[in-house]
């Protein structure tokens, strides 16, 4: 199948349920939350021609027939209810809210299907010959590109080098980002094609990676520029097969709302183009990388709601620091695991107030990437005197916020400051935190419970693709703190954990606000978009370590059905049609 055609099939997910038709589904196990975050149960659905909840109805919808005939009956001369375009028997299934992922990134997932992945990969070995298969399946490629690589679960103590990729690549240009994108790995070819040399030295806010006084193969957080700047970049039409890969995980798994941290923008042009040829189903709320960005693509004020409801910029994403796995995370001591290392900040203070000064004042959202106590300390410290020149619903939003200085935990609740958090992100590092800081220096790590006693706004994501897009194993993680082996048993600093009602918020409702979409999707309240899943087991009476294994059924978005498991296959393609991410 041609990659059109491929993206013809994904955009043609509406299975037999018009736009904007008015109707019920009926016979369900309906689970939604009140104002309060409280479980309430329901039996039906009403959705209006707009594709917004009606109401949520207790018992069985009557069929507009009968209800005429009681009308008439009893001399009733109000104006006939209105007849409904469709209704789905829910045979008894359950009914739950959209997810809403708060931090995800939408086309780095999408160009991640279409290339190099090693997120599976355990050894350094295995990495090799996965890469080394690549190569040989896809000969003719300028460039091999790829991502997903991370020493810690290869167990390898160390980063891996160039002559260890070069032994698989040969004389072909490669680079591979890390698992979390703060890092990237080069085999001596894309070296040669940067020009990089023992002599070149890396910018503020990175490290090269040295061995015998030349450049490893490594390159952490802002040093990555100096091989990313001779990667060709991907073709138009592979940035929308990209999209379109995507846009069907996503909705595969529940996903009908994200946030895109840091767009750049070919990837808001990505956006436009899906949602011209009304192929854009996702609602994507979109934080620009960095001042650039946001002025080119939303200018002067943050764009409004396009598409139905479906897409808006509205912010901008800054980063404060790298990552814990690349020991980039800013820390306020040394890193237990390396000496005279404390991470980097990749900007000064006074660049971090001004750039969020700058778009504070054109009322665009500010976001911050934080991981390390330092970086964590030093937003807080911008927001709380930012606030005092820029008032009202600001949202200031902290991404991650993973590692904290307990003594700056209580200052998340200052200023209406959402730490945008992905519990996943707890279940895979934890072993690699106590390594890197050790137990006594992790009392803020991950902090839930901690955030959530002190009124601190919680917006759960996954950070995809550093993590599966997937929302129910990040609901188990949150309510067990275990991984998905069930370790450790009874949870890593179980005090942290939160039940399944403060889950659920963070992952739908917490998503909205954290986006200031609150009112117009996130729950199942009247008047909001009618998104929704039909998922195969009960999510309330499931095991909390099971609830990572929950299946979706059906995905609606704005009372149309975008999604049914198993009626289309997901999206394939074959390496030589993909011609932008091959050649330059």
């Amino acid at each position: 199948m041609r990659a059109a055609g491929i993206i013809l099939a994904v955009a043609t997910l509406a299975l037999a349920i018009p736009l904007h038709a008015a109707g019920v589904v009926d016979n369900v196990n309906g689970i939604a939350l009140d104002r309060d975050g409280k479980l309430i149960h329901f039996d039906a659905l009403i959705i209006d021609d707009q594709g917004k909840i009606t109401k949520l109805v207790q018992g069985k919808v009557e069929e507009p027939r009968s209800r005429e005939k009681k009308r008439r009956k009893k001399g009733d001369d109000t104006p006939p209810a209105p007849s409904y375009s469709f209704r789905l028997d829910g045979q008894g299934r359950t009914l739950i809210p959209g997810m809403i992922d708060a931090h995800g990134h939408v086309m780095g997932l999408g160009l991640s299907l279409l290339t190099l992945d090693l997120t599976d990969t355990k050894s350094l070995a295995e990495a090799q010959a996965k890469i080394a298969a690549y190569v040989k399946d896809n000969p003719g490629r300028k460039w091999i590109l790829g991502g997903g690589w991370n020493q810690e679960s290869w167990g390898l103590g160390r980063f891996p080098t160039a002559a260890e990729l070069d032994a698989v690549t040969g004389d072909v240009p490669t680079w591979l980002e890390r698992v979390d994108g703060h890092a990237g790995w080069a085999n001596s070819a894309a070296m040669r094609a940067a020009g990089i040399t023992p002599a070149t030295k890396a910018p503020a806010g990175g490290r090269i990676e040295t061995a015998a006084g030349k450049p490893a193969g490594v390159f952490v957080d802002a040093a990555r520029g100096l091989i990313d700047r001779v990667v060709p970049p991907p073709a138009p039409k592979d940035r929308d097969l990209a999209f379109a890969k995507a846009q069907y995980l996503l909705l595969s798994q529940g996903i009908t709302g994200i946030a895109d941290m840091g767009a750049d923008l070919n990837d808001w042009q990505t956006y436009r183009r899906a949602g011209d040829r009304d192929r854009l189903r996702v609602r994507i709320m979109v934080y620009a990388k960095g001042i650039e960005n946001m002025v080119a693509i939303a200018g002067a004020e943050p764009t409004p709601w396009l598409y139905g409801d479906r897409l808006r910029m509205g912010g901008v994403k800054l980063l404060m620091d790298g990552a814990l796995g690349s020991r980039g995370a800013w820390l306020k001591a040394d890193y237990s695991d390396a000496p005279g290392q404390r991470g980097l900040p990749l900007m000064t203070g006074a660049q971090l107030r001004n750039n969020m000064s700058r778009a504070a004042m054109d009322g665009f959202q500010v976001a911050v990437h934080a991981i390390g106590d330092q970086a964590n300390a030093e937003v807080v410290d911008a927001i709380a005197e930012l606030s005092e020149t820029y008032r009202g619903d600001r949202r200031w939003r902290v991404e991650h916020a993973q590692i904290i200085d307990p003594t700056d935990l209580p200052r998340f609740a200052q200023n209406g400051t959402i730490a945008s958090m992905q519990p996943v992100h707890e279940a895979s590092d934890w072993r690699m935190a106590m390594a890197r800081m050790g137990e006594a220096r992790l009392k803020g790590a991950y902090a839930w419970r901690t955030m959530l006693n002190a009124h601190v706004p919680l917006a759960f994501g996954s950070d995809v693709p550093v993590e599966s897009s997937n929302p129910f194993p990040g609901i188990s993680v949150a309510m067990t703190r275990e991984d998905a082996k069930g370790e450790p048993a009874g949870g890593w600093m179980p005090e942290q954990r939160l039940t399944l009602e403060e889950a659920m918020v963070a992952f739908t409702r917490g998503g909205a606000y954290a986006g200031f979409a609150e009112d117009r999707f996130g729950t199942l309240a009247p008047g909001e978009q009618a998104d929704f899943l039909i998922i195969d087991r009960d999510i309330s009476t499931t095991r909390p370590a099971e609830i990572r294994n929950i299946q979706v059924i059906e995905t609606w978005i704005g009372g149309k059905r975008v999604y049914v498991k198993g009626e289309t296959a997901p999206v394939e393609t074959q390496p030589n049609e993909i011609t932008g991410i091959s050649s330059p």
